[in-house]
């Protein structure tokens, strides 16, 4: 027992442990639910497994840990975890792994993914295939949260009943509505505002969209909790933004507040604002420097 207790002083390996009990995860599970590297973790795994706190179990390339603490040992362990600030975050990330777990055919679906386009065939490129998307989404109230010159608000209101532009800039929302206008798109409104606080009445949205704009919020929480409230019962969130990147000139050159964000960071956030099914995916990377990446990310408002 004193063996065990002198262990669990160490905040690392009292994390890890938290987290098996909980779930059989593998050392690159574990890497990627506390950002730290593989051979760190390896080293507090063999001490944990040593004094038979934790065993293994091969699976194909991976061992697969789960907890074999003693249960007076955890009730220990649960109280000293409690002033380990790091143990929350683990928690976090947790459910988010498991999120991605679900999807036993996402690597398949990902492959295609990397596929697509590779392979020049006249007339398919993402432009046409978004297009004939949008073309078949059907939602009445949509709002385009963000939504700048506003493109992606004119395709969609091409089939939405109604589609609100929100856009903190009078000079893009003056443009945008202007060209609205001229294209006949009667069914969409401009407005001034702050993704913070959307000039929408609550529950009135059937779709809301955050394309490349959460990462100029200034408190990204605060807007998916403002999103949340102007979403109707069942109502659906959709945000394209930059996977979490180390370009610093992109503050400067684009004005970006944040860097992007990791999938389970914003799968949190989302979590914190209320919403369910939550589902994130690096949908899109880009092969010239800086090398984006796009992160997708999806909620729904419960019932």
């Amino acid at each position: 027992m004193l063996k065990s207790l002198k262990l669990l002083s160490d905040p690392t390996r009292l994390r890890i442990l938290m987290l098996v009990v909980d779930e059989a995860l593998s050392v690159a599970e574990l890497q990627e639910v506390m950002g730290m590297g593989q051979s760190r973790i390896s080293t507090q795994l063999s001490q944990l497994k040593l004094e038979g706190l934790v065993s293994d179990e091969r699976s194909g390339k991976n061992n697969i840990y789960t907890c074999t603490a003693a249960s007076d040992l955890m009730e220990v362990a649960r109280l000293a975890a409690a002033e380990v600030p790091e143990v929350a975050a683990d928690k976090a990330a947790l459910r988010h792994l498991l999120r991605k777990r679900k999807d036993s055919s996402r690597a398949y679906f990902d492959e295609l993914a990397g596929r697509f386009g590779k392979d020049y065939v006249p007339g398919r490129s993402w432009k046409a295939l978004a297009e004939a998307l949008i073309k078949v989404l059907n939602y009445k109230i949509v709002a385009d949260l963000g939504a700048g010159e506003g493109t992606l608000a004119q395709l969609l209101a091409q089939r939405a009943e109604k589609v609100i532009a929100v856009d903190l800039s009078p000079k893009m929302v003056e443009f945008g509505q202007d060209l609205a206008t001229r294209n006949g798109l009667f069914n969409l409104e401009y407005r001034i505002g702050d993704l913070e606080q959307p000039p929408i009445d609550e529950a009135s949205l059937d779709l809301a969209i955050l394309s490349q704009a959460l990462h100029h919020a200034e408190n990204p929480q605060r807007a998916l909790d403002a999103a949340f409230h102007v979403l109707k019962p069942g109502g659906r969130l959709i945000i394209l933004d930059l996977l979490q990147h180390n370009f610093e000139e992109a503050r400067e050159l684009y004005a970006d507040r944040w860097l992007g964000f990791s999938e389970s960071d914003l799968a949190d956030m989302l979590e914190k604002s209320g919403f369910s099914g939550i589902e994130t995916i690096v949908a899109d990377r880009e092969t010239a420097a800086p090398k984006f990446q796009t992160l997708l990310g999806i909620g729904v408002r419960p019932d």
